[in-house]
C-alpha cells in the first residue's frame, strides 16, 4: 500500500531537538515504551556509545513505526556540520521531511546548509517550530527568519497559545480550535476546546492569510473565497497537501518537545501534507549503454532498482547495507546486481531496522527503505537492480576532506587491524579518507572537520579497540598547474623478456577554480585498440590523486590525449597506462604548479557586547569579514578563514566571550595559497 506510506527525515541545526522530538514520536506511535533522553543519555535514536556520551548524533538511524494506519519510515540525521555527509546521503532518499527550528535560535547558519541540500535534492519539508517554552522563544520572529534567511513560502497551520513559561498549547487554524496536552499522561492524552474568546481574533486573522497564500495555488478555494463561502477543512487540507508536495509552501507548526506538547499533530501533518513514495516524481537514473537519462517510476511490480544509501559494519552479521528501493523488489535468498561495480551478490537476510534493533522481512519492495544483509562489495552511493537493465542512480556527491592527521599502530600486530578498521569506516562514510604518505610510511586519515576526525579516532581507539599512536591535526591542500603546456612521454621497459613500448603526447591545462578535473581525448581512435585508449585514461585518472610536487591531490586540472604511436608488437595496455601516468607528472611539473588551501565559511553568534572582539580574533587568524546580522540579544558575523590558521579557534573564542559565543564552520573553496 504505497499511498499508506511515508519516508521521513529529521533535519535540524545542533541542539533544535530533532532526537527529542523523534523519541515523542516513538513514544506517541507506540514503538517505544518509555521516552529517551538525550540529556540522560538514553535516547533509543542515539544508540552509538559516542553519541550518548556528548550528546550529539553522528549516524543517521533508521526506524520505521505506525500511525493511524499508515507507515512511517523516520531518517534522524545529524545536525553538526561535520558530519555533512550523513544529512546529504539521507536527503538524496527521503521524499519529505520535518525541519525543526528553535524558537528562540530561529534559522541558524547548519539550517541553511541542510535547507539547500533539500531544495537540490527537491524534498517537500513542513516546519516545526520547537522550545516554544524556552526564554526569548518568539514564533513570529522565526516565522520573518524563514522567509528572509531561506526564502521560504511557510504559512503557520497553528499558532501558540502563550509564550516562554506561559506556553500552553496550541491554535488549530485548520480546524479553529485549541489544542492542550495533560502533562499528567506524559502529553499522550490530547485535549481540544473551542476558540477562546481572546485567542479568536488573531486565529481568524491568520487563517485568512492562509486562505489568501492556498488561493493562489487553487482555483477551487480562489472561486469559494471569491463568492464568499465557507471553505471546508477536506478541501483546505486537499490543497495544502498538493502545494506542499510540489514544494510551494511550508507549513508551519509548533510546540516544545520536551515538555511533551505539540508532537502528535505534528506526526499527523506528516500523514496528511507529506508525500507518499508514488507521489513524488520518479527517480533519475543513467542508463549505462544507451548512454541517456532514465525515468525510474515508483512501480512494486517494475524491474528492481535500488540505492544503497548507507553502510553499516556489524561485528556478527558484517555490513549492513541500507537501501531505499526505487523499482520492483528483492526477496532474501535472491541475486543482487551491483549496477556500477558489475558484481553479482547475494541479499541473504532483509531486515526492517528500528535504530539497532531489527525484525525480518519478507519482501522489500519499491518506495520502501530497509537493511539488505550479504552484501559484501557494496559502498555508499552504489546502485543494485538486476543485470538486464543497466540504470545507475544518480551519484551522491560528497564535500572533500580538509583535515587529515597521521595514525600509526603502537605495534606490529595490531598493523593489519588498524587497515581492517579503517577499510570499514571509509567504506562508511565517504567523506573519510586513508592514504599511505609514500616517503615516510605513515597512515593519513582525512575528515570533514576537527569534531568529525575526533568522533573517527576515538572509534577506532575504544569501539574497535586498536592500540594506535595519533598525530595533530593538520591541513588536506590541494595542487593545481597555471600554465598550459604540452609534453610528449615515451616509455620502454622489458619484462619477462618482452618489450613494452609506449609513446604519447598529452596537453595539460589549469581549470577555472571549482570545475573539477578533466580527461579528454583528442587522438584518432583508428590509432589502437580501444582498450589501450581505456589504459592511457586509467593512467591520467590515477595520477589525479597524487599530486604533483608535494603529493596533494590535484584539482581543476585538464588533461587532453592528443596523439599516440602504437605498435602491435611493443603496444600493451600497461606500458600506455604506466607512460599517460609519467606523461601526466611530467607535464605538470614544468606547467608552475602551485599549492591550494582550504578556505571556510565561518558562522559566529555572539551577544551584543563581545562581538568586537570575536570579530578582530577572526580578522587576527587572516579572515575576511563579509556581513554581520544584529538580532535582539545575539549578532551573527559570517566570514571566510583559512583553515590552517582556525585549529583550537573555539578555546581562544570561549575566552573572549566568557564562553558566550558559538561558531559553525564548514568548507567553502580552495584558493592559492599566499606566501
Amino acid at each position: 500500500m504505497l499511498e499508506r506510506m511515508r519516508n521521513i527525515g529529521i533535519m535540524a541545526h545542533i541542539d533544535a531537538g530533532k532526537t527529542t522530538t523523534t523519541e515523542r514520536i516513538l513514544y506517541y506511535t507506540g514503538k517505544s515504551h518509555r521516552i529517551g533522553e538525550v540529556d540522560d543519555g538514553e535516547a533509543i535514536m542515539d544508540w552509538m556509545e559516542q553519541e550518548q556520551e556528548r550528546g550529539i548524533t553522528i549516524q543517521s538511524a533508521a526506524t520505521t513505526t505506525y500511525w493511524k494506519d499508515h507507515q512511517i519510515n523516520i531518517i534522524d540525521t545529524p545536525g553538526h556540520v561535520d558530519f555533512t555527509a550523513e544529512v546529504e546521503r539521507s536527503l538524496r532518499v527521503l521524499d519529505g521531511a520535518i525541519c525543526i527550528f528553535c524558537a528562540v535560535s530561529g534559522v541558524e547558519p547548519q539550517t541553511e546548509t541542510v535547507w539547500h541540500q533539500a531544495d537540490r535534492y527537491r524534498v517537500p519539508r513542513i516546519g516545526y517550530i520547537n522550545k516554544m517554552d524556552r526564554m526569548g522563544a518568539d514564533f513570529f520572529q522565526v516565522l520573518e527568519d524563514i522567509k528572509v534567511k531561506l526564502g521560504a513560502q511557510a504559512v503557520p497551520i497553528q499558532l501558540p497559545i502563550g509564550r516562554e513559561s506561559a506556553f500552553e498549547g496550541v491554535i488549530d487554524l485548520l480546524e479553529m480550535r485549541e489544542i492542550r496536552w495533560d502533562a499528567s499522561t506524559d502529553g499522550e492524552t490530547v485535549l481540544y476546546s473551542p476558540l477562546s474568546q481572546g485567542n479568536l481574533e488573531i486565529a481568524q486573522a491568520w487563517r485568512e492569510k492562509l486562505i489568501d497564500a492556498l488561493s493562489e495555488h487553487s482555483e477551487a478555494i480562489t472561486d469559494l473565497y471569491l463568492n464568499g463561502e465557507e471553505i471546508p477543512f477536506s478541501l483546505i487540507k486537499k490543497e495544502l497537501r498538493k502545494a506542499v508536495i510540489h514544494d510551494k509552501f511550508v507549513p508551519l507548526l509548533c510546540g516544545a518537545s520536551r515538555r511533551n506538547m505539540g508532537v502528535q499533530p505534528l506526526i499527523d501533518a506528516v500523514v496528511d501534507f507529506l508525500p507518499a513514495p508514488d507521489e513524488v516524481g520518479p527517480a533519475v537514473g543513467h542508463h549505462l549503454k544507451k548512454e541517456e537519462e532514465v525515468q525510474v517510476p515508483c512501480d512494486p511490480k517494475g524491474t528492481p532498482l535500488g540505492l544503497v544509501f548507507k553502510i553499516q559494519y556489524d561485528r556478527e552479521a558484517g555490513s549492513l547495507c541500507y537501501v531505499r528501493m526505487y523499482s520492483g523488489s528483492f526477496k532474501p535468498g535472491t541475486v543482487v546486481f551491483n549496477v556500477g561495480k558489475k558484481k553479482r551478490e547475494r541479499a541473504n537476510r532483509i531486515l526492517r531496522m528500528h535504530s539497532n534493533k531489527s525484525e525480518p522481512m519478507d519482501e522489500l519492495s519499491a518506495g520502501d527503505i530497509g537493511v539488505i544483509i550479504g552484501m559484501k562489495e557494496a559502498q555508499t552511493g552504489d546502485t543494485i537492480g538486476s543485470e538486464g537493465w543497466p540504470v545507475v542512480l544518480e551519484k551522491m556527491h560528497f564535500p572533500e576532506p580538509v583535515i587529515s592527521v597521521a595514525i600509526e599502530p603502537k605495534s606490529l600486530s595490531e598493523q593489519d587491524k588498524l587497515r581492517e578498521v579503517l577499510a570499514i569506516l571509509a567504506k562508511e562514510d565517504p567523506t573519510f579518507t586513508t592514504k599511505e604518505n609514500e616517503e615516510t610510511g605513515q597512515l593519513i586519515i582525512s575528515g570533514m572537520g576537527e569534531l568529525h576526525l575526533d568522533v573517527l579516532v576515538t572509534r577506532i581507539l575504544k569501539e574497535y579497540n586498536v592500540g594506535a599512536k595519533v598525530g595533530n591535526p593538520q591541513v588536506t591542500y590541494r595542487e593545481s598547474i597555471a600554465k598550459t603546456i604540452e609534453h610528449t612521454q615515451e616509455f620502454t621497459r622489458v619484462l619477462a623478456g618482452k618489450e613494452h613500448k609506449a609513446k604519447l603526447t598529452l596537453k595539460v591545462e589549469g581549470l577555472p577554480r571549482g570545475s573539477g578535473n578533466r580527461y579528454t581525448c583528442a587522438a584518432k581512435k583508428n590509432k589502437a585498440p580501444e582498450e589501450i585508449f581505456d589504459a592511457i585514461e586509467r593512467g591520467i585518472n590515477a595520477a589525479f590523486p597524487s599530486g604533483i610536487v608535494m603529493g596533494y591531490p590535484c584539482i581543476d586540472i585538464g588533461v587532453t590525449l592528443l596523439d599516440l604511436e602504437y605498435s602491435e608488437l611493443t603496444g600493451s595496455e600497461f606500458a600506455f597506462e604506466a607512460c599517460a601516468s609519467m606523461g601526466f607528472d611530467e607535464a605538470c611539473r614544468n606547467a608552475d604548479p602551485f599549492l591550494l588551501e582550504p578556505i571556510m565559511a565561518v558562522t559566529l553568534i555572539s551577544p551584543k557586547e563581545f562581538v568586537g572582539d570575536v570579530i578582530s580574533l577572526v580578522i587576527q587568524r587572516g579572515g575576511i569579514v563579509h556581513s554581520m546580522d544584529s538580532k535582539s540579544t545575539m549578532d551573527h558575523v559570517k566570514a571566510q578563514a583559512p583553515m590552517a590558521k582556525m585549529f583550537g579557534f573555539m578555546t581562544a573564542l570561549r575566552s573572549v566571550s566568557q564562553g558566550r559565543a558559538t561558531f559553525s564552520m564548514e568548507f567553502s573553496h580552495f584558493e592559492k595559497k599566499q606566501g
